[in-house]
């Protein structure tokens, strides 16, 4: 008899060529993938296309307008980005001969303020064409002859009453009376309380502004030289009576002068940043300056 044989289980027959392309598949795919990322990692960000790129400027172009009419008065043309608005009133003053650089005023608006000279001229710019609009100023001096003449004007002036001119004084009166010491000593605090300004002003002080109206200059004049003569008038005058205390009243008074005058230079020179003479000051040099002038005025 035959017997039966029982099916076997099918067997697992691995074909060699068909497990080899499995495998080199697989390793090609995780070779390309290590490829593509290294790729990534060594481009970093993704750089723009050149058409995205902003053109570098090299020079600018100034417009300058008449601030009331809106006319256009030059174009100042090749402005470096690095010019100032001070280089930028240079050549404006070179195009239009008139108008020197301290009389020259720039506004970024009609209505705005004026541009400050240090101020960089691309730090402006919004395209390679600036508008300016142009006020002018009027004619200016320096800060630093403004206070000479300022104080000059009053130490000459109270020397001419000193000597008492005769078109000053009736020469016959100026001959009889004797002078008292106190106007010796007035005109010693006068003369010493001048000059330390100028030599502050020569020496010490440094100004925030450049320039100032002429008609400024004019009214500090008037007003200190109209002062000086005033009171050297009276205080020169030969029939000038010596004060009502006497000699100690003349001794507080010169003590109080020497002690006012000291505390004010001393708060100017220690006191106030670098030394500097603000101009349109607030804040921390309020609070020095103030007091400083009400010193000054008590010295006086």
């Amino acid at each position: 008899m035959h017997q039966r044989q029982k099916p076997s289980a099918p067997e697992h027959t691995s074909d060699p060529a068909a497990d080899g392309g499995a495998l080199s598949m697989s390793h090609n795919d995780s070779r390309s993938l290590l490829n593509f990322s290294q790729l990534v990692l060594s481009a970093g960000q993704i750089k723009p296309s050149p058409g995205l790129k902003h053109s570098k400027i090299t020079y600018f172009e100034v417009e300058i307008l008449d601030v009331q009419s809106k006319k256009q008065i030059c174009i100042v043309d090749k402005v470096p980005p690095a010019s100032t608005v001070l280089d930028v009133k240079h050549k404006f003053h070179k195009a239009c001969p008139q108008w020197y650089p301290s009389r020259v005023g720039l506004q970024l608006e009609r209505n705005g303020p004026f541009l400050k000279d240090s101020i960089n001229i691309q730090s402006l710019a919004v395209s390679s064409i600036i508008t300016l609009y142009f006020t002018d100023l009027g004619q200016q001096v320096g800060w630093t002859t403004f206070f000479l003449t300022e104080y000059t004007g009053p130490l000459l002036i109270y020397l001419l009453f000193y000597i008492r001119l005769s078109t000053i004084y009736d020469q016959v009166e100026s001959r009889k009376n004797f002078r008292h010491p106190v106007v010796h000593l007035a005109c010693f605090c006068h003369c010493l309380h001048y000059i330390r300004h100028l030599l502050e002003t020569l020496f010490v002080h440094k100004f925030s502004e450049g320039h100032t109206p002429l008609k400024n200059m004019i009214k500090g004049c008037a007003f200190y030289w109209g002062f000086t003569s005033w009171i050297a008038y009276y205080i020169n005058h030969p029939r000038y009576t010596p004060p009502s205390f006497g000699h100690r009243q003349v001794s507080y008074a010169a003590l109080a002068f020497l002690a006012g005058s000291w505390i004010s230079f001393t708060v100017m020179t220690q006191t106030l940043p670098d030394k500097r003479y603000f101009l349109g000051i607030s804040g921390k040099q309020t609070m020095v300056l103030l007091p400083c002038k009400k010193l000054q005025i008590f010295g006086i």
